[in-house]
Parts: C-alpha cells; structure tokens; sequence
C-alpha cells in the first residue's frame, strides 16, 4: 500500500523523473566541492553554506514539480493573461528598484526575506505559457493575418525583450529566439518570422544607438562589445571575462577522460563563478568526459527527445505548444551555458539548470518540468484509458 502511495506522487514520463534526479545529484556535488572554497573565506569557514542552501532550493523545487505536475495543465492557460501582465510588472519595477549585481542591475529583492527574485527567469516562463495560450487558440487561420500576429504574439514578445536586453542581452536575445522558434512550430508563415527577425536586428541596433546617446562612456553597450571582441581577439586580454574563460577551459582540459576525481578541483578557486555559470567546467574537471560532460550532455538531449515525444502526444494544442516552448527553453540554455564554459561561446551570465547554484532559477525550472509532467500524466493516463478528473478534460484549443 506504502508503494503505491509513492509511485502515485509520482506521475508523468519516468525518464524525465530519473533526468530530475540525476541533475539533483550532479548540483549537490558540483555546488558542495565548487563552492567550497568561496564558503569558507565569506562565511566564517562555513564550506557548507552553498551547499546547504541548494538542498534546501533542490528540495523546494522538488516540492513544487509534485504539487505542479498533479495539476490541471489547463490551469496554466486560464491564467496565462494574468501570468504575463504580472511578469511584465515585475520587470517594470526590477528596472526601478532593482538590486544591482556585477553591474547590471537584474533581481528584485523580497523586503524583509533578503530572498533575490531574478524577474527574467519568472517572465520568459510567462511568456512560453502566453504564447502557448494564443498559438492554441489561432489555429484556425488567424495566424495568417501579419496584424494578428504582430499584435498578439511579436508586440509581447518585444515588450519582454526590451525590458530586459539593457541589462541581461543574452537572455532577451535567446528569449526573442525561442519565441520564434516556438512561432515556426505554431504554424506562424516563415515569411512573416523572417520579416520580424528582420525587425529584431533593426530594433537591437537602434536599441545600441540609444543607449549610447543617453549613457555615453561606461554602459552596458561597452560591456557587450568588450565580450564579443575579446572573444573573436587572437590575443586575449587579461580582464576578469578572459581570466574566466581562461579558467574554464584548463579545468576542462585538464579533467581528461575520467576527471580528478570529486572534490580535487583546483580551477574551483581560481573561477570566481564555479559554482554558477562555469560549474560545467568544474563538473568536467572532477568528473572527466567519461562521468561528467557526456552524461550532462546526454540527459539535456533526453529531455529534449522527451519533451517532443510527449508533445506528439498530446491531442489538443496548448500542452503540446507548452511542452516545447518550456522544453526547448530549459535545454537551450543549458548548450549555451556549455558553449560558454567550453570557450565556443562568449560569456553571457546563463546558468546550467537545475545544477547551479540558484534560487529563481531553481524554482523555475522546477516549475517547468513539473508542467512537463503534469501533459505527461495525462498522456499516460488517456493511453491506459483511465478516467481523468474534470479539469484535466477541458479541450483549449484545436486539435492538432
């Protein structure tokens, strides 16, 4: 009786379950042996602070992907309108009141809780499902009119990018790209996704031209330009970005096929984020090829072939539209964040999910897997034609 109690918490794709747990286990040990050092010297010899606070975000976002993945996915659509508004807020007052952070200014700090909210991770998982929403709707022929689709999919789109590209570009630019991808899969004519790619170009270099006009001297436009160039120099320069990469790419060359085995980083304190944006290359470094990057590699694909398997089966729009949209979005961040510790990408501040260490992040994804879930369990249970509760039988949206 006890195990049937178990395996009912958990429902949905076992594969993407036993993914869950494997990147818990990569954060615990990654975060534990990279952040051990940083602990130490800023917390009175505490190694254990990093660590300790990831268990207790890893175990949050557990919570959530239970609670999230039992409920009606349809409830995501019904608040999708809602959901947007709030993430455009949030971003409003992130550019107003905002923390500033390495120069840039991207979390909304909880008064009285000292707990950091990073509004563009809570607004593009706003966006996915607002798209979603609308996608599922409009496919009886209104994703012809460039009108409709300029109004209702590209306005809010921009809107969320614009908030966000003067102080997180990376994010607003794979956040604009992922909503065209997602667009192109929602059966929004190619014609129209170039003229709006066309359109985002113009708009970044107008974007460029304004903030060095209202900002001239030190702005993040100078900030943007150092990375690329620096990236593309045959010479590098010894600022904290080259230092970084520098870093990043000897622990991984020096992780050879079978690593150093868990706790023997030395890159750990040289990078001055290797618990966050550059845990890749210390994962690598202690795990090798063999144990570290291919397994990561590997399950980041998984989820990815998961994430479209579920979809096919879905039989209305919405989950299929949210599956992908939330899929594709968790694992292209993940190849940019390896890309970037690998040195084939120039540095943009994303995080690995669901193994650095993070608290929005974190909860974020846990929220998107625990969507993920939610279509899954439906599928599986519609398959073994098991009777699903009331709310889980709403039809949002044309069949596919």
């Amino acid at each position: 009786m006890g195990e049937k109690r178990f395996a009912a918490m958990f429902k949905g794709d076992r594969a993407i379950w036993a993914l869950v747990a494997l990147f818990m286990i990569y954060s615990l040990l990654a975060v534990y042996s990279s952040s051990a050092g940083i602990a130490f010297s800023r917390f009175g010899g505490n190694t254990a602070y990093f660590f300790r606070s990831q268990l207790i975000m890893l175990a949050l976002g557990l919570i959530i992907i239970i609670i999230t993945h039992r409920l009606s996915v349809y409830i995501y659509s019904s608040l999708a309108n809602l959901f947007f508004i709030a993430a455009i807020i949030l971003l409003v007052l992130t550019l107003f009141i905002g923390v500033r952070i390495n120069e840039a200014t991207r979390w909304i700090e909880i008064p009285g809780t000292g707990f950091r909210l990073q509004s563009s991770d809570v607004a593009k998982v706003a966006l996915i499902i607002y798209l979603s929403r609308v996608l599922s709707q409009s496919q009886g022929g209104e994703l012809n009119n460039f009108r409709f689709v300029t109004i209702r999919l590209i306005m809010p789109v921009a809107a969320v990018c614009l908030l966000i590209i003067t102080e997180n570009l990376s994010t607003a630019l794979m956040i604009f790209g992922i909503s065209i991808l997602l667009l192109f899969i929602g059966r929004v004519p190619v014609k129209f996704l170039l003229a709006y790619a066309g359109i985002g170009i113009a708009g970044l270099v107008l974007v460029v031209y304004l903030i060095t006009v209202i900002w001239p001297g030190n702005n993040r436009v100078q900030v943007w330009k150092h990375r690329v160039e620096n990236y593309f120099s045959a010479e590098k320069t010894s600022d904290d970005e080259s230092y970084q990469t520098t870093q990043s790419r000897i622990a991984i060359a020096t992780g050879g096929l079978f690593g150093k085995a868990p706790g023997k980083s030395t890159q750990r304190n040289m990078l001055p984020q290797s618990n966050s944006d550059f845990i890749f290359a210390i994962i690598v470094e202690e795990y090798g090829l063999i144990f570290g990057a291919i397994p990561l590699i590997l399950a980041y694909m998984i989820l990815l072939f998961r994430g479209i398997a579920i979809a096919k089966k879905c039989d209305t729009a919405f989950p299929a539209f949210l599956v992908l949209g939330l899929t594709l979005m968790i694992v292209i961040q993940a190849l940019v964040n390896m890309l970037v510790a690998s040195g084939l990408f120039p540095v943009t501040g994303q995080t690995l999910p669901m193994i650095s260490w993070g608290r929005t992040s974190v909860l974020v994804v846990s929220f998107s897997i625990g969507a993920i879930l939610s279509v899954s369990r439906v599928n599986n249970a519609r398959l073994r034609n098991e009777e699903l509760p009331e709310e889980d039988k709403k039809n949002e949206g044309d069949m596919i």
